[in-house]
């Protein structure tokens, strides 16, 4: 072939393969691939290279994202070429919903009404409460409802009826003034058993303390204190004699063995001694300390001073020191598991009378000695833990006698022989007498199986101061006994009756003659005091 000829030949076939390309399908450039994008009800192409992620071809796009849109396939795919990108919208709402809150109905037994009868003692009210709730709709579908924050703008009230359990008993004169809390809440006797009325009726009394002022007119008393963290209860005053007066909060909180008048008056300062709230059995660790505090006659609590700072407190520390006055402001006496002693109002500090044997209760609780100061100020009345009676170790023993204490010559006297641990003994008035020495008598609980005190039940027993006399009062031999607790029988003003709880329920018991009379009806009482 000439060189003409091959010539020709070469540029036909060039020209052959310029017009086949030509009507070729247009492809991608080199290293870049094509994805479509479905976002807003519309679809986009976006040219991306080959390798891109998700979150690139949306950037190539310039599709933004709200920070709860879903993306499928997620965020970090790896794309092909001819793949789809599917952009979901979620959006976020908040409503604001007004709820209202039932009031709850509360009653309140009371026996100054007959039996059946009822009264409104307060109104109920409903709150209201603001719940935010929280909407997500997604492709115009709501999705999800939850409630994101909740706020009690009024807080409901109780709605509080009173109703009458006034029991058939003859009514009995009543010396001075009677106050006892059942049901938390706490009510006064006097003139006579037939007559009672409300003091507090929160229904929130716990009933650990509870005492009335030297001058009588006013109250002592602990509520519990559920709306506030890591309490256990406060510790509170009420006016004797003004239902007017507004109950003051002393601002103290956590009581649990010990809070008293300091017995002057007119009474106006508090001691008391404080714990911690625990999660661990039993709720509480004692601090062993002592303050005072003094409110006005406004009502306005003043600053606490400290006697006795926080301390370990011997054996069973945890379990808390108890303390008890005298019959006036310079006699203070300490007692715990491990000693009982005296309070040095001057040093502020502990005098030791005596080591006890601490008892050992295989429990999370401790024993602590009931005690009591003579009316001569120099005799101090206790539950003393005696030697064993047979194999057991010393902290094992199960016998306990009450023995007196007199301060000048420390001479030790035992006056009741196994009593019981729980014995709590309280002392009487001072009587009248046709000598000059000082006359009075000593009640206390006696286990009917006193070598099995800690879970026996008690009878009371009365005694002369030197422990001659000895009586066994009530219940009646036969009957069932009662269950012992603080702050075990407490005297009348004129020395001739004790108040005590049987089968839950409130009791006088005439010292002479052992017979009992019962006041409440309720099963629920919980502790009294008896004053002028």
């Amino acid at each position: 072939m000439s060189q003409t000829l091959r010539s020709q030949f070469y540029l036909l076939i060039t020209s052959l393969i310029l017009i086949l390309s030509s009507c070729a399908r247009p492809q991608a450039t080199a290293g870049m691939i094509q994805v479509l994008i479905h976002v807003d009800d519309s679809v986009e192409t976006v040219e991306v290279p080959s390798g891109a992620s998700v979150q690139q071809a949306l950037d190539s796009a310039g599709v933004i994202l709200g920070s709860l849109d879903r993306v499928n396939p997620p965020g970090y795919t790896v794309l092909s070429d001819g793949a789809e990108i599917d952009i979901i919208r979620v959006l976020e709402s908040f409503e604001i919903e007004e709820i209202i809150i039932p009031f709850d109905r509360q009653t309140v037994r009371n026996e100054a009404l007959p039996e059946g009868e009822t009264r409104l003692l307060q109104p109920g009210q409903n709150g209201l409460q603001e719940i935010t709730v929280r909407i997500l709709i997604e492709a115009d579908v709501e999705i999800s409802r939850a409630p994101v924050k909740n706020v009690i703008i009024i807080e409901p009230v109780p709605e509080i009826i009173m109703i009458g359990t006034q029991s058939t008993h003859s009514p009995i004169s009543i010396d001075g003034s009677l106050v006892f809390i059942t049901s938390g809440n706490l009510w006064v006797i006097e003139s006579n058993s037939g007559s009672r009325r409300p003091l507090v009726v929160t229904g929130d009394l716990d009933g650990r303390i509870l005492k009335i002022s030297p001058d009588g007119q006013w109250v002592l008393f602990t509520r519990e204190t559920p709306e506030e963290d890591d309490t256990i209860n406060g510790l509170w005053v009420a006016s004797m004699v003004d239902s007017e007066f507004e109950m003051i909060d002393l601002g103290v909180r956590n009581i649990i063995h010990f809070a008293d008048w300091v017995p002057q008056k007119p009474s106006f300062t508090v001691t008391y001694s404080t714990s911690e709230s625990s999660l661990a059995s039993p709720g509480w660790q004692a601090n062993n300390d002592l303050k005072t505090i003094t409110f006005t006659g406004s009502g306005r609590a003043l600053r606490p001073r400290t006697i006795i700072e926080a301390n370990a407190g011997g054996q069973y520390g945890w379990w808390g020191t108890n303390y008890v006055w005298g019959y006036d402001s310079d006699h203070l006496a300490y007692v715990r598991a491990d000693s009982y002693g005296l309070v040095d109002l001057e040093k502020n500090e502990l005098i030791t009378l005596q080591e006890i044997i601490p008892f050992q209760t295989l429990g999370d609780w401790a024993w602590v000695p009931g005690l009591v100061w003579g009316r001569d100020n120099q005799t101090i009345f206790f539950v003393a833990h005696d030697e064993p009676i047979g194999l057991e170790s010393p902290q094992a023993s199960p016998v306990f006698n009450i023995e007196a204490r007199t301060m000048g010559s420390n001479l030790k006297l035992t006056l009741a022989e196994r009593t019981g641990m729980f014995a709590y003994p309280t002392v009487s008035e001072i009587l009248s007498s046709h000598t000059a020495e000082i006359s009075y008598r000593v009640a206390f609980l006696q286990a009917i199986t006193p070598l099995e005190s800690q879970e026996s039940t008690y009878r009371i027993a009365v005694m002369d101061r030197d422990g001659s006399n000895l009586r066994y009062l009530f219940p009646p031999s036969g009957d069932p006994g009662l269950e012992p607790s603080l702050p075990g029988p407490v005297w009348s003003p004129g020395g001739d009756r004790i108040a005590v709880i049987y089968r839950g329920d409130l009791w006088i018991i005439d010292v002479d003659t052992g017979t009992g009379q019962q006041l409440t009806a309720d099963g629920q009482t919980q502790i009294m005091d008896w004053a002028p």
